[in-house]
């Protein structure tokens, strides 16, 4: 296992732990990707590639922040996600080279799916909804 010690995000000191890519486990991975938000979260730092981290708050969600912090943890944990701290900030990025290392194909999958997920995160109305309640169609 790697460990990673800088200074924390947290207010608590925690070493931030990540799989070898030897110890990446499928059934572990499948279990991260398996909630669709998770999916969404992999889709969104999918978008920063291939260099780019994303920051725990730039990542907006439809959980609550403590639940989004647990669905961080599960990714990192699973091997998905790599996490640094830098000052007040965590910062993510996919193990893309990793993941498709082990399991050829299957983070494009993820993402894939990820981005539907997120589509549906927004509220789009429908073309027979009224969406101005004040507005009397004549149509």
């Amino acid at each position: 296992m790697l460990s990673y010690h800088d200074r924390v995000a947290s207010r608590t000191a925690i070493d931030l732990v990540h799989p070898d890519r030897g110890e990446l486990v499928l059934a572990r991975v499948l279990g991260a990707l398996g909630d669709p938000v998770r999916l969404g979260v992999v889709a969104r730092l999918a978008d920063a590639e291939p260099d780019g981290e994303l920051a725990c708050g730039t990542i907006t969600t439809p959980v609550s922040k403590s639940t989004q912090s647990a669905y961080f943890k599960i990714l990192r944990e699973a091997g998905v996600i790599h996490q640094r701290d830098q000052g007040t900030r965590r910062l993510n990025r996919l193990r893309r080279d990793d993941l498709d290392a082990r399991f050829p194909g299957l983070l494009d999958l993820a993402i894939a799916h990820g981005r539907d997920v997120i589509a549906g995160w927004t509220y789009q109305p429908q073309p027979t909804e009224r969406t101005d309640p004040n507005h009397d169609s004549q149509e």
